[in-house]
């Protein structure tokens, strides 16, 4: 779920720095079955995390090597899948932004990302006139079925399998960072309890030889749901923009290779929102692979249901006082409602979508505007 990031902060950053620190790592056992001093320290440690790089690695989160191995064969399928069969899904005859995007058809920051994907969401029913409905709520138009492969039956058990789990997953993690956050363990409940936004990117990086397309596998971006939940393969190539340890130390990216048996985790702009930047959205990319490697990935993205406006956090004194504010940025304003913010993103990176279904939609008066 990219939104947009303005280049002048891409230009403060140096270049990926390979000797980094790593990123942290969480074990999700010590929050659900340990002793009260686990849970508290996993607490604290998620906090630091959240609150620092607003990226950690997760261990112990359920999917095991068989399921990870399954997944993986299963989108090896798919994307081996000859061209005319796969374009047959492509997103532009969806209305929800769901199905196939090919390599160079998404947007981030003005430039084609060189990523072949398959965006699905729950299976849920399109709602009640909402093709119809005005401009000021073409947020409703999200809501609708996926696009599945006729010769790939397989396709749509794995997916949306590992979409219920993940979602099991991230609704922990909600619940540890309300603890983490001191608010009531349920604070997060009401917006994610009837039809939370689940959005699921199969995708895969093609080799790019130097000197071609650029290294854009997907361009500089925050996430603009609530949780994002990655599962890599064995392929590198995602990088994360850390700021620096004094404010005259510059940003630099670093990179965040595959971990065996974690998931990288990261916190999208509905969370930093909430909690008036405690919590941190973070900018982050991907570089192509060298010509004869690729890389596959899946994406899983929490958000609240469409039609929450979320309130602030009422933090306590000694939290609130780290609070950074939200990052402002006049390309990519943060909105509350989420299913503006969330559609804010799918317009900016799918222009097709946009032409076909949402050409009544004035981006200015009635996203940008909070």
């Amino acid at each position: 779920m990219p939104s947009s990031l303005a280049s002048n902060t891409l230009q403060r950053a140096q270049v990926a720095d390979v000797e980094a620190p790593s990123l942290p790592l969480l074990d999700l056992r010590d929050f659900n079955q340990s002793s009260a001093a686990q849970r508290a320290r996993f607490i604290q440690r998620l906090r630091e995390a959240a609150h620092g790089p607003g990226f950690f690695y997760l261990r112990c989160h359920g999917m095991g090597e068989a399921d990870v191995a399954r997944l993986f064969k299963t989108a090896r399928e798919f994307f081996s899948l000859p061209r005319e069969q796969k374009l047959a899904l492509r997103m532009a005859r969806s209305p929800h932004f769901r199905g196939y995007t090919a390599a160079g058809d998404e947007m981030t920051l003005g430039e084609r990302d060189w990523r072949e994907q398959l965006d699905i969401g729950a299976e849920r029913a399109p709602l009640h006139g909402a093709l119809l409905g005005p401009p000021e709520q073409a947020w409703r138009r999200l809501q609708g079925p996926n696009q599945w492969p006729l010769d790939l039956p397989q396709l749509q058990p794995v997916l949306l399998n590992w979409q219920d789990r993940l979602s099991v997953v991230a609704q922990q993690l909600l619940q540890a960072l309300a603890l983490a956050l001191q608010q009531r363990v349920d604070c997060f409940d009401a917006a994610f309890a009837r039809e939370p936004v689940q959005h699921l990117k199969l995708i895969r990086y093609p080799g790019v030889a130097a000197g071609k397309q650029g290294q854009q596998g997907v361009g500089a971006h925050k996430d603009s749901g609530c949780l994002s939940l990655l599962q890599q393969d064995r392929q590198g190539g995602l990088q994360v923009l850390l700021a620096g340890q004094t404010p005259a130390e510059p940003e630099r990216w670093i990179d965040v290779p595959p971990l065996p048996g974690t998931l990288v985790v990261n916190l999208g702009e509905v969370l930093e929102i909430l909690s008036g930047g405690f919590l941190r959205a973070t900018v982050h990319r991907v570089i192509s692979p060298r010509q004869g490697a690729d890389r596959l990935s899946l994406a899983f993205f929490l958000g609240p249901r469409l039609d929450a406006e979320l309130p602030a956090l009422d933090l306590p004194p000694a939290l609130a006082a780290q609070a950074r504010g939200l990052t402002l940025d006049p390309a990519n304003p943060l909105l509350r409602h989420a299913g503006r913010n969330f559609l804010k993103g799918r317009l900016r990176s799918h222009l097709d979508v946009a032409e076909a279904y949402y050409s009544d939609v004035r981006v200015a008066q009635h996203l940008l505007v909070d």
